[in-house]
């Protein structure tokens, strides 16, 4: 089968599909690989690493004329149109953009969607989103820590002692604790909030402190248990007295980082106004969340502001400021995820039956599947 590596083309986007480990081992499964030229660049990876792995170099057009395409990011009107009808579209297309769907049915693709698998043991090494969340989490602390004015670490010095850095974790997903991970390891004390009861453990293991909302109902306990590892919307009265700690907990921090998301939906708001103003001079938050409307109302897209002394990081997509590694986890997610719609012969064997498959797949043969 033919496969096809495009580079990607939305601004800011610097990963890409396939690396060179996971080309010799479609090279070596007798597939013929075609990488667009350049697609690997931002990531590291010169074309000349491409052909020594058994891939051939061609344009946007060949790579996009293969039987089965490999993207990090959903294709344009642009690319759509160099794609023949019948062919398979391998990504993160954003299962939520109905209009994005609604597009690549009308071309007749058959498009899997990655972050729509379910979270199950099978699957977890198919897992896009937590392999990037990882990288985005350990990031987040990385710019935080370049942006906040003072050291991470408590240090004695001939000069006097440096108190450590007060850390708060908003959200304990797969970002938030690479996040309380990487931060613990620069030195900071830490303190974590999420509205599932289970991750205190998770939270308390790696050394930071949990933040107890108490429950009030039994309504409030069942929502805090999520949904299939994600995070419900909690109820207004609990968003309230969680609202009320945070503040207090937030007026002793250095540094904020946000990561909390609730699929298909805005993101919450967590850090409001008056307690950014209530903020030390100097403190920074990080709002992973950005791209869904924000944990902060006063984050902007991919800037970095100062509110009220308070430094507000809002660079979208942290994983592609770390290209090279999150294209290496992505790209071999991706392969795994093939060998469910590839059989031993080297065929496309697309099989609805399979939970992942049927969870995954957008749309085929002109047919929006994702209702």
């Amino acid at each position: 089968m033919k496969i096809g590596i495009p580079a990607e083309t939305r601004p800011g986007e610097t990963r890409v599909a396939a690396t060179p480990e996971t080309i010799k081992k479609y090279v070596a499964a007798k597939h013929q690989v075609i990488v667009q030229s350049g697609a690997g660049v931002a990531a590291s990876i010169t074309d000349e690493a491409y052909q020594a792995a058994g891939a051939q170099i061609g344009s946007a057009a060949d790579a996009f004329g293969a039987e089965l395409v490999l993207k990090v990011r959903a294709p344009d009107a642009s690319e759509r149109a160099l794609m023949a009808s019948g062919s398979v579209l391998v990504g993160m297309l954003n299962p939520f953009d109905a209009d994005n769907i609604s597009a690549m049915a009308a071309t007749g693709l058959s498009a899997f969607a990655l972050e729509a698998a379910p979270r199950i043991t099978r699957a977890q090494s198919l897992d896009v989103l937590s392999s990037q969340a990882n990288i985005a989490g350990y990031k987040a602390v990385m710019l935080a820590a370049n942006t906040y004015q003072r050291f991470m670490p408590m240090l004695m010095t001939a000069a006097g002692t440096v108190k450590a850095a007060r850390v708060l974790i908003m959200g304990v997903g797969v970002a938030g604790l690479q996040a309380i991970a990487t931060a613990k390891r620069l030195g900071a004390v830490i303190e974590a909030s999420d509205v599932r009861p289970p991750v205190k453990e998770q939270v308390e293991s790696l050394g930071a402190k949990f933040i107890d909302v108490p429950y009030e109902t039994d309504e409030e306990r069942e929502i805090a248990q999520g949904v299939g590892g994600y995070a419900r919307p909690m109820p207004a009265a609990w968003m309230q007295r969680q609202a009320a700690l945070v503040h207090e907990r937030a007026k002793q921090a250095d540094i904020i980082i946000t990561t909390a998301l609730i699929p298909g939906r805005k993101a919450p708001v967590l850090i409001s106004e008056d307690t950014v103003k209530a903020m030390k001079p100097g403190s920074v938050i990080v709002d992973m969340a950005v791209e869904q409307g924000g944990n902060c109302p006063l984050s902007e897209l991919g800037k970095t502001v100062t509110k009220y002394g308070v430094h507000i990081i809002g660079e979208p997509n942290l994983a592609t400021l770390v290209a090279a590694d999150a294209s290496a986890l992505y790209a071999r997610n991706v392969q795994d995820f093939l060998k469910l719609i590839i059989d031993k012969e080297g065929g496309l064997a697309i099989n609805r039956e399979d939970e992942i498959v049927a969870a995954t797949l957008m749309c085929a043969a002109g047919e929006i599947l994702r209702k």
